[in-house]
């Protein structure tokens, strides 16, 4: 597994050895002994698949009572994946980290607790998997709106097109209009 730093200090781009032949290929997407190697000591409790069509957005979301931490990839298609570190205090507050993950390219990326996560489907179709290291509280959940300007996420939407989102995602504000009480804190380790 090759491990590459982003301009967020914790975000992780993930491309693991693919075997492949005539048949097809074989690659490991997760073991445990490897990723803490890789300096990723956290423990997957839940994983999670959603289905998304071309423009669909998804996000950006975070969890604020039950963080997660997510490790992120496509099946199938492509997605234009971003993280964007939401820990007040934190010297990349308000910054986003944005990668193309795609069933060709096969990479993952690894998203530390603190940061609202979303995506924008590139393909017809996409399969995104992703496993958190906490479980899902709907109460603790939080968002991000997309568009923020002050975040400034370069999402690759094309000729002016607006996303399909939720309702939820829709409603969201923007990051400078969240509370303080309603963003995590940044803990250095």
């Amino acid at each position: 597994m090759k491990r590459t730093e982003t301009d967020i200090e914790g975000v992780l781009l993930l491309e693991p050895v693919v075997h492949g032949d005539r048949r097809g290929f074989f690659l490991e997407f997760y073991n445990e002994r490897t990723f803490r190697e890789l300096g990723i000591t956290h423990r997957f409790v839940q994983d999670n698949h959603s289905s998304s069509r071309a423009g669909v957005l998804r996000g950006l979301h975070y969890q604020l009572t039950h963080p997660q931490a997510k490790l992120v990839r496509v099946i199938a298609g492509e997605v234009f994946d971003v993280a964007v570190d939401v820990r007040r205090g934190s010297p990349t507050f308000g910054k986003w980290e944005g990668q193309v993950l795609s069933a060709e390219n096969k990479r993952m990326l690894f998203v530390p607790e603190g940061f609202a996560h979303g995506f924008f489907v590139l393909s017809d179709e996409a399969q995104f998997l992703y496993k958190c290291s906490d479980f899902y509280d709907p109460q603790g959940e939080r968002g991000i709106i997309w568009d923020d300007p002050e975040i400034a996420v370069e999402w690759p939407i094309v000729n002016g097109a607006r996303p399909m989102l939720s309702e939820k995602d829709r409603r969201y504000p923007p990051l400078e209009q969240i509370a303080a009480g309603d963003l995590p804190v940044y803990n250095p380790r």
